[in-house]
């Protein structure tokens, strides 16, 4: 609770299995927003969903009832403190926190004036299974890449696309160009060195790349695209092939964890033996009622003058940039076109990883830009992303209104111009 309050709320939703209280949002607080979160009512570490096993009343809080319960007593304590109940509230989550987000719009239309949603975790169902097929694709005899094997695949997707956004700048920004993996087979389909892939390890890139069904349709997740950043830190060796081996990997812990409580309801389970994963019919309908924000229905949300922003990072590992595009689609076939210009804005941020990080510029003031909408009416259109390394910006780049991406069209061969986001214009693919 700021001292200098501007008389709004931001509440800060949380990650993967939540399980702690997230940090405080600084940038939030030097605004002058009162900031509240939740550990989602339980405690534990975020990759451990044992908790849910035996406690249905906690699956129900992680699932969607967490951020109401806790917004009662938080406005309560805001208007003893302040003598004033806020005039607007806002929800800002990446992750499971964009899960929360479009959970609210969907289930509790009145609770919050703006929304941002990045990065949605909302089809919870969809992309466990989809961590499960992979998961299983990389077990497989010869399917584990090794770092030099990402680092040729990432190399390849950059030297066929890169140059398609009008710069080589180490990030993929036109979604346009198309890479085939299979030009990395190595001769006969086996494993002869680190220029080339496998049949095995281009079974686990499809897996990867491909859309996954389920139930006759009924569940789905859409394929990742293949950026060109594969190789950083924050992508595939952290979410898809493991630092430490395969079974460290955040996608492996995750499915692992899901499949064993909710669908095996087994902690001893071995999840890479679960198959098929629509085996339990029952039991991933459960999953989807609590845990699935997939509802494109917003017309309370938007009736209560509700706005909306997507925000997605291009080389996101973790979820699929597609999922949320298909989202946004599905709201315009649900609501129509000019409902959704109304009251939607979604950006793609080119190279940026999960939430944050990655070569590409990953910070912008979402929250500056809702209440400027929520407020005054002023919809927004081209935002400013910066990379903010040490304090300092080193680059900054336009956040484009999907579907457009950022182009440079500054002076050849100007280290510097290349720098300014004024040196790019948001281009359609």
């Amino acid at each position: 609770m700021p001292e200098g309050w501007n008389g709004k709320l931001v509440y800060s939703g949380g990650g993967g299995y939540n399980g702690e209280v997230p940090a405080a949002n600084t940038a939030a607080l030097s605004m002058g927003f009162a900031n509240v979160s939740s550990d989602s009512g339980h405690q534990g570490s975020g990759v451990d969903a044992s908790w849910a096993l035996n406690d249905p009343y906690a699956a129900q809080l992680f699932g969607s009832l967490s951020v109401p319960t806790v917004m009662a007593p938080a406005l309560q304590m805001l208007t003893v403190a302040y003598g004033n109940a806020p005039a607007r509230s806002y929800f800002e989550g990446c992750s499971n926190g964009g899960r929360e987000a479009l959970m609210n719009a969907q289930r509790y239309p009145n609770l919050f004036d703006g929304i941002i949603a990045r990065a949605p975790a909302y089809n919870w169902v969809g992309f466990m299974g989809h961590f499960n097929r992979t998961a299983k694709a990389i077990a497989a005899p010869g399917g584990l890449l090794s770092a030099a094997k990402i680092s040729t695949l990432a190399a390849a997707v950059r030297g066929a696309c890169d140059a398609n956004d009008g710069i080589v700048d180490g990030v993929v920004s036109n979604p346009s160009c198309s890479f085939d993996p299979a030009v990395l087979r190595c001769a006969g389909g086996g494993d002869t060195g680190d220029s080339c892939l496998s049949d095995a390890q281009l079974a686990v890139v499809s897996s990867w790349t491909s859309p996954a069904v389920w139930a006759g349709g009924a569940y789905r997740n859409a394929g990742w695209p293949l950026s060109g950043n594969e190789d950083d830190a924050g992508a595939w060796p952290a979410w898809v092939t493991g630092i430490a081996g395969p079974k460290t990997a955040a996608q492996y812990l995750f499915q692992d964890t899901t499949v064993k409580t909710y669908l095996a309801r087994d902690l001893a389970a071995d999840s890479l033996a679960y198959a098929p994963y629509d085996q339990d019919p029952q039991a991933l309908f459960g999953l989807e009622a609590l845990n699935s924000a997939t509802s494109t229905d917003l017309r309370p949300y938007f009736g209560s003058s509700g706005k909306l922003i997507l925000w997605h990072g291009g080389n996101d590992s973790a979820l699929s940039v597609n999922t949320t595009t298909e989202y946004f689609q599905n709201l315009k076939t649900t609501l129509g076109a000019a409902t959704v210009e109304a009251n939607v804005r979604y950006y793609v941020a080119p190279g940026v990883n999960h939430c944050a990080g990655g070569p590409g510029a990953d910070t912008t003031n979402l929250l500056a830009a809702l209440d400027t909408w929520v407020g005054e009416g002023k919809a927004p259109e081209t935002l400013v992303a910066a990379k903010i390394d040490a304090g300092k910006t080193s680059f900054s780049r336009p956040l484009c209104r999907h579907p457009q991406y950022p182009r440079y069209t500054g002076p050849a061969g100007d280290a510097a111009a290349a720098k300014l986001a004024a040196s790019y214009t948001c281009t359609t693919p």
